[in-house]
């Protein structure tokens, strides 16, 4: 095997395809990454692999082939040599066992790993759908902010991927808080119906990493099998995860339909004052709100220890009312909205709230909830 490719464009696709190679692997081949030069389709490429038989990832970069072949050498050992070579043309060439990297005046040899032990990568499922990559990331990263992260639970580690028609529902929950994003997007076959449940840190990365195409292809495999996968391909670049098993709670009964409540306050204001007045609470002590005409109080800490208090200008509509929420969960939440003003909608004091940004139109649904359960303070 010969070739020779451009050192940024063969860095960024060893670094994107080295994300998903196993921190310990279970067998030493999987710590590996493949590289296959052949030419295809009249094209001469590199295709980059690695997979950890949860998570495959393959990206297909175009080179100038002298010799084509397959090789596998260490994932992590290359992604940081073309990571630091000189901005110049790239060669890589094997030499019996080893493969050999020059770049201007470095050159570095590596060993290589058997080809023959090195498993097949899963198949891309069928077609489901496509979807704008942009939209699909910012939609992706809304929801992740409250995923599980307590493997213990792995049900509540991923993000529920509901399907029906043209709309995609994408909802995360740890229990503590629920994030609900719905998207448009064009579906292969209009009637189509399905639901996944996908590691959510594997689609955050993935989600973010596809942004360099127009588009997102998505590819679901019926889970009848046991054996559920979901696929993602754009920009030259594909990954396939398998699904996770276990029930998902039945979120959609926690979302009220009706409030007593509805607040508005300028997002960074608040996302600066929950910030500034929590740094008196201790750990896992409540940021207490306060909601009134006209006026928001926000309050941390008591009488034994530090306090703050910081007071915003708010809108109310409805009920005053007073609540207390992780200052954590509660920023994450802030954060997520994409809009200026962040509309908070109550029922009481001790039953969840919910936080979207304010619609452009006034009778417009959010595209996006985010539902935080309320601290109980001892009265």
């Amino acid at each position: 095997m010969k070739f020779r490719v451009e050192r940024d464009v063969l860095a960024d696709a060893v670094a994107w395809t080295a994300r998903s190679l196993p921190v310990r692997p279970s067998v030493p081949v999987l710590a590996g990454m493949l590289l296959d030069a052949s030419e295809d389709d009249g094209r001469q490429r590199l295709k980059l692999s690695s997979f950890d038989y949860e998570v495959s990832a393959q990206v297909s970069v175009e080179i100038e082939i002298e010799e084509p072949g397959t090789t596998l050498v260490s994932g992590r050992l290359l992604a940081e040599i073309t990571r630091n070579l000189p901005p110049q043309t790239v060669e890589v060439s094997t030499d019996g066992a080893k493969v050999v990297v020059s770049c201007g005046s470095a050159k570095f040899t590596l060993i290589t790993l058997p080809v023959e032990d090195y498993p097949a990568l899963p198949e891309m499922p069928q077609l489901t759908g496509a979807v704008g990559s942009d939209a699909f990331a910012a939609a992706v990263g809304q929801v992740a902010v409250a995923a599980g992260r307590d493997d213990t639970l792995p049900m509540l580690t991923g993000i529920r991927v509901e399907i029906e028609g043209d709309t995609v529902t994408l909802a995360s929950t740890d229990r503590y808080r629920l994030a609900v994003r719905e998207l448009a997007w064009k579906p292969e076959n209009p009637d189509l119906s399905a639901v996944a449940l996908v590691p959510a840190k594997t689609l955050a990365d993935t989600a973010k990493s596809l942004t360099n195409g127009a588009e997102v292809a998505i590819a679901l495999s019926g889970t009848e099998s046991g054996e559920g996968m979901i696929g993602f391909e754009g920009g030259g670049r594909r990954t396939t995860t398998r699904l996770l098993d276990g029930e998902f709670p039945k979120y959609r009964a926690l979302l009220p339909d009706s409030f007593n409540s509805v607040a508005e306050v300028q997002k960074a204001e608040f996302i600066e004052a929950v910030k500034r007045v929590s740094l008196v609470a201790e750990r896992n002590t409540p940021l207490r709100l306060a909601f009134s005409e006209g006026q928001l109080v926000l309050e941390a800490g008591t009488g034994d220890e530090a306090q703050a208090v910081e007071v915003l200008d708010a809108t109310l509509e409805g009920d005053e009312i007073q609540i207390a929420f992780n200052s954590a969960f509660l920023i994450d939440g802030l954060n997520a909205i994409d809009s200026d003003i962040a509309r908070l909608q109550f029922t009481t004091s001790t039953k969840p709230a919910i936080i979207t940004g304010k619609p452009a139109e006034e009778e417009a649904s959010s595209d996006y909830r985010y539902l935080i359960m309320p601290v109980r303070l001892s009265s």
